[in-house]
């Protein structure tokens, strides 16, 4: 019975760490975000010498995704029983200390732990690994097995040697061009004005209270012999899935110009960080389409770091400012390229794939 019941809570934590790795696998760069989230905040909370592991954060990041595939498949067919259940375990307890100081202190509001596909409050997830914990202990506890290294097959050898190669060469090429899925709000055919709205009217719920009696209403009674006691959210899933989205420069905001239109946007989160061979290219892309197109670049950087650059690298286009996070969030390449039309997303290219004059013309109907 109690190896049977080993046996389903194995499945259950390899299927969960797999499922975890292939979604971040699909975006390694987003988890190298998170990863440097993390480290700013630990060199200003515990010590500073934290910060020499944001220039290392993609490394970290593939050998991270690749490591929970792996363990995932390892665990399942009973690979190596103790190191794979020993590793889980160190693996387990790291991410409960990030989820666990998340939730405490609110410092970090997404730990990214299934990527942007499933977002999770920092208690959820401190709760998850909580659970994976436990499972993993008695795993552990239950396996006798797992006292010692069983001898793995060349079989076991293989399929591990396999899922490692595999992982590892998906996160590469999800690095050097974009994910494979995009589960962000920036997608190519959505709308970004009507993700920056409400999907539905907002309900609320009114807990008050009258001579010892608790009620609930949907609207706040007039009456103000009733004591406000809470305000309840009831559908939060109808909360615009982007909130953050502006566009500006030193005259004012742009943003619903943003959406008129035909445009193409150069994004170039940190010039200091950018690929200048991908540069060339997209100069090349932008020249052709001058006056068919109206082009803009995007930019996080200081006034004057962007235009120093934006003239040595022969950048001849109008620029504004938006939000870097939301930069890095609407695309994993920089430089990238982003397409819209009356606000619509209509192409997304990492600077690996810029596309050629009559692609981009083709996907505008012109």
């Amino acid at each position: 019975m109690l190896k049977h019941f080993n046996t389903v809570l194995r499945l259950l934590v390899g299927g969960l760490f797999i499922f975890s790795g292939l979604i971040k696998v699909n975006d390694p760069v987003g988890t190298s975000i998170k990863l440097e989230e993390y480290f700013e905040v630990f060199s200003v909370e515990f010590a500073s010498f934290f910060h020499v592991f944001v220039p290392v954060a993609l490394p970290l990041a593939v050998i991270l995704v690749v490591l929970e595939v792996v363990l995932g498949i390892a665990i399942i067919i009973n690979y190596k029983p103790k190191l794979t259940q020993y590793t889980i375990l160190a693996l387990i307890i790291f991410f409960t200390f990030l989820t666990g100081y998340s939730a405490i202190t609110n410092t970090v509001t997404d730990c990214g732990c299934f990527g942007d596909a499933i977002k999770l409050t920092p208690w959820e997830s401190f709760t998850k690994d909580i659970i994976l914990l436990v499972m993993i202990a008695v795993i552990i506890f239950v396996d006798k097995r797992g006292s010692q290294d069983q001898s793995a097959t060349m079989v076991g050898h293989g399929i591990i040697g396999a899922t490692t190669i595999v992982s590892l060469v998906l996160s590469i090429t999800a690095i050097n061009h974009l994910p494979f899925i995009d589960f962000r709000a920036y997608k190519i055919g959505d709308s970004i004005p009507a993700n920056m709205k409400p999907s539905e009217p907002f309900i609320y719920e009114y807990l008050v209270e009258k001579d010892g009696e608790e009620y609930t209403f949907n609207e706040y009674p007039n009456d103000k012999s009733y004591n406000f006691i809470s305000m309840t959210h009831v559908n939060p899933e109808a909360a615009p899935t982007i909130t953050d989205f502006a566009v500006w420069n030193d005259e004012g905001d742009f943003t619903e110009e943003v959406f008129q239109g035909n445009k193409l946007f150069v994004i170039l989160y940190d010039v200091n960080k950018s690929d200048l061979e991908g540069l060339a290219e997209i100069n090349t892309l932008t020249q052709s389409l001058a006056g068919k197109v109206e082009i803009f670049a995007l930019t996080a950087s200081a006034a004057n770091t962007y235009e120093a650059f934006a003239q040595k690298n022969q950048i001849k286009v109008p620029y504004y400012y938006t939000d870097a996070t939301v930069l890095k969030t609407i695309t994993r390449s920089n430089p990238g390229l982003w397409l819209l039309q009356d606000g619509t997303v209509k192409g997304k290219w990492h600077y690996n794939d810029v596309p050629n004059y009559s692609e981009v013309l083709d996907l505008l109907n012109l």
